[in-house]
């Protein structure tokens, strides 16, 4: 065999907003959560083939900061304007590891989504050259394509239309790479982000959301209008799931499923609801992840260590036999294809990550909402440096904490519907949960939960995870856990300071100068908004 060939291919299934579910988590949980209740035999075939992460956290709960830290192998503040959402150029001095594979002999390609927003010839992966979507993009409105084409094809022949559409990219990058090379390829579908189609989660995969009741986290209204939106974002966590069966199935026609690293995961949590995306709680950095490599991952490996997916592009050239540059954080190869797990020193392990600005029209002046955070198996521990700031975005007409009436506010979001930039905190992506919750905020049972949410946050938070696993109980300042939140917090900022973090380092932190801050382009108060507003105001009860 060719030498080149004999390398591994890497084969990456990154899907947008996809957060801890899969079927596969029901063996590692209790038996009341959401994973008892979805499928997802491809997600589980590779981890039962390979391993399965169940502490795996993103560097940031955001798509372009999450992407940029992973493809570089680096802290998310370490990308330049690949920090934020929004930023408009990729730094070409930044390795990233697709880039150090192609430079090395691997045919690179990728189908929907990697790095993005920005200029498609300076995303560090993500230009025309090495896309592949001849049979197009329509798996991003996975829901509402299928939907459309229900009544005439019924939900099979439906799904099978995009179904198709993965296969033929895929299949057009494979016959594009030469018989003597490796290849490097990731399927970024968006169909787990907003928006999706209402009820879809029942009508096309037969998921019921009242089988829902008594799983929400205690955080969220466990109302049916909520269950419902939570039950169709699990079905388009099964539409992923199906994608990455048809991956697997094309991987083994052609011969090379024995020899790809693959691994599947998601860049942060479920869009639309409270301290989910957006937010440094687990539901918003902890994902799903799987790994297999046959011959070198041991079938059925379980790792409960705490692991960052921007350790991911190390591993990966390790992987490939390239030594990953210096600036990149350690890879996870030796923990993947040990017999036994490898252990870390008892004193690093935990988990870092952070956020800065997430949509640019979030706050005036386009400011972010900066805060880091460390994640140890017992404690969550969150800096958040403006306190004074709005950390879901302003509040844009409903700043007045006695406004209660549902008419009222159902008017203030029907007014938003035609410019983003005035719809009220936009840090969290507007659907049914977002509008339930602004509509009933003055109901009793539900006041204590939107504060949690919408409302501004202290500089420390620190929540014990082994008697409050849903970070309800802020107990920074419970002198009881002194100790541990001094020791949590002298441990982040050193390694903040360690790594050249800009809210350490620099007196005039970049974060806060344009363009990384500062004036909203005009072309961004024109961004589309979804036409959800009408369709999902509910009756206050």
């Amino acid at each position: 065999m060719n030498e080149q060939k004999e390398r591994p291919n890497i084969v990456f299934l990154f899907a947008d907003d996809w957060g801890r579910y899969a079927s596969a988590y029901r063996h590692h949980e209790s038996e009341n959560t959401v994973n008892q209740l979805i499928d997802t035999p491809n997600f589980d075939r590779i981890a039962a083939e390979g391993a399965i992460f169940t502490n795996a956290h993103v560097p940031a709960p955001s798509c372009t900061p999450c992407r940029s830290s992973i493809l570089s192998g680096t802290y998310f503040w370490e990308t330049g304007l690949g920090a934020i959402l929004d930023g408009a150029y990729w730094d070409e001095s930044i390795p990233t590891y697709p880039m150090i594979l192609e430079e090395n002999g691997y045919q690179i390609g990728y189908t929907y989504k990697v790095w993005s927003p920005g200029k498609a010839e300076n995303a560090p992966y993500g230009g025309q050259r090495t896309r592949y979507e001849p049979c197009g993009n329509r798996w991003r409105e996975f829901s509402q394509e299928v939907s459309k084409q229900v009544p005439e094809l019924g939900v099979d022949g439906a799904k099978e239309l995009l179904f198709d559409e993965t296969r033929g990219n895929f299949v057009a990058f494979l016959e594009n790479v030469p018989e003597d090379k490796p290849f490097c390829y990731w399927w970024g579908p968006v169909n787990t982000h907003r928006s999706w189609e209402r009820g879809s989660g029942k009508s096309l995969w037969g998921l019921e959301p009242e089988n829902l009741k008594g799983m929400m986290p205690e955080f969220l209204p466990d109302v049916p209008e909520i269950r419902e939106d939570f039950n169709d974002y699990l079905g388009e966590v099964q539409a992923v799931d199906a994608g990455i069966g048809i991956i697997l199935e094309e991987l083994e026609r052609v011969g090379e499923l024995e020899n790809t690293l693959l691994i599947v995961g998601g860049d942060h949590g479920i869009p639309g609801f409270p301290r989910a995306k957006c937010n440094l709680y687990d539901i918003g950095t902890q994902v799903s992840l799987a790994a297999r490599w046959p011959g070198k991952i041991e079938p059925g490996k379980v790792v409960d260590q705490l692991v960052n997916l921007m350790s991911l592009a190390p591993t990966f050239l390790e992987a490939a036999g390239e030594q990953p540059p210096d600036n990149m954080v350690d890879s996870i190869l030796s923990l993947l294809t040990s017999e036994s797990e490898v252990r870390y020193d008892a004193d690093q392990e935990y988990v870092v990550f952070g956020r800065e600005r997430h949509v640019a029209y979030a706050r005036s002046g386009g400011l972010p909402y900066p805060s880091r955070a460390i994640r140890t198996k017992d404690f969550l521990y969150i800096r958040n440096f403006a306190p004074d700031r709005w950390p879901i975005g302003d509040p844009n007409g409903m700043e007045d904490p006695g406004l209660v009436d549902g008419e009222e506010i159902a008017g203030i979001l029907r007014s938003a519907s035609d410019r983003a930039v005035r719809s009220p905190f936009p840090d969290i992506d507007d659907g049914p949960t977002k509008h339930w919750m602004l509509v009933n905020r003055g109901v009793d049972e539900v006041r204590a939960k939107f504060d949690l949410a919408f409302g501004k946050r202290p500089s420390e938070e620190l929540y014990d995870l082994r008697v409050d696993p849903y970070y309800m109980r802020n107990i920074s300042e419970d002198p009881c856990y002194s100790e541990t939140k001094n020791t949590l917090s002298t441990k982040l900022l050193e390694i903040l300071e360690n790594h050249n973090d800009p809210r350490l380092t620099e007196v005039d932190c970049r974060f806060e100068q344009s363009p990384y801050a500062g004036p909203v382009p005009a072309e961004w108060y024109e961004i589309p908004h979804n036409d959800v507003i009408n369709k999902t105001i509910p009756i206050p009860y």
